[in-house]
């Protein structure tokens, strides 16, 4: 006999299923924006369509592309809202003043973790499972005894790396990658890329572990996200959103415009 959810899980898949409806709330009304500014584009190609011959061409209306994309900005944000918590509530504001076209934070159940990634795929609503991507604090063990902080992004004693669930992050391949950046000028010997202890990646990030993201991170560290992410289709991932049942999706170009990430081949050739 199959064994029944317990009411934890079902109020879990409940408050799932209401960021869904939220969110899909917010995408009917964000359409609405979209039909009105598109009904002016469509006026604008009929009048020149109509216009007589030799008639120089209107100036496209910039202004409806730029009421388009901050259409798509309130509503990505007005929905981030709707019975956020104090994180998510920051977290979102951050995305929104760093100027997102779009994101959005999904609430997902406790047994996420318990779930195969296909599971995951389905609770995110992620095009598949390589945009399920999770960030990592790594330590360079051995690094030179007058490196102690992050100042340098190049030779920094941690760095927040952001991978796929579907790769493996390869540390000999990050270690020499961080070893040529710096031009030679210090030893391989002081390069040793481990995963940080649990409690110094809790203190430099301020969010648990499974809960560990780059944005609004509590210590400026260096970005590394992995060039499989760049390459996403569609360009839209998922990373942890500072709870371990907080998640957010939003473009990975744009987060690599906003947040300046080093985009590197950091995981096994073989996945």
């Amino acid at each position: 006999m199959p064994t029944l959810p317990t009411q934890e899980q079902l109020l879990g898949r409940f408050q799932a299923l209401q960021q869904r409806i939220q969110a899909v709330e917010a995408a009917a009304e964000l359409f609405c924006r979209f039909r009105a500014i598109s009904n002016r584009l469509d006026a604008v190609e009929q009048a020149a369509s109509q216009a007589p011959a030799g008639t120089p061409p209107p100036v496209p209306d910039a202004a409806a592309a730029e009421a388009a994309a901050a259409a798509s900005r309130q509503a990505a944000y007005e929905a981030a809202q709707v019975d956020a918590s104090p994180i998510q509530a920051r977290l979102a504001q951050e995305l929104f003043d760093k100027g997102f076209s779009d994101f959005r934070f999904v609430r997902v159940p406790g047994d996420y973790y318990d779930r195969p990634l296909e599971w995951r795929q389905a609770c995110l609503a992620a095009a598949s499972t390589d945009h399920l991507c999770k960030s990592i604090i790594m330590e360079n063990t051995k690094a030179h005894p007058t490196v102690q902080g992050w100042e340098d992004p190049n030779n920094s004693k941690y760095y927040v790396v952001i991978v796929q669930y579907t790769a493996r992050l390869n540390a000999d391949k990050l270690k020499n990658i961080i070893h040529r950046l710096n031009g030679g000028r210090i030893g391989k010997q002081y390069f040793n890329m481990r995963l940080c202890p649990e409690d110094v990646s809790d203190e430099l990030s301020g969010y648990e572990h499974n809960a560990v993201s780059p944005i609004g991170i509590k210590a400026p560290l260096p970005v590394i996200l992995s060039h499989r992410i760049a390459q996403l289709q569609p360009d839209f991932f998922f990373i942890g959103a500072g709870e371990v049942d907080l998640k957010v999706g939003l473009p990975a170009a744009e987060f690599i415009e906003k947040y300046t990430p080093m985009v590197l081949d950091c995981t096994y050739d073989d996945e």
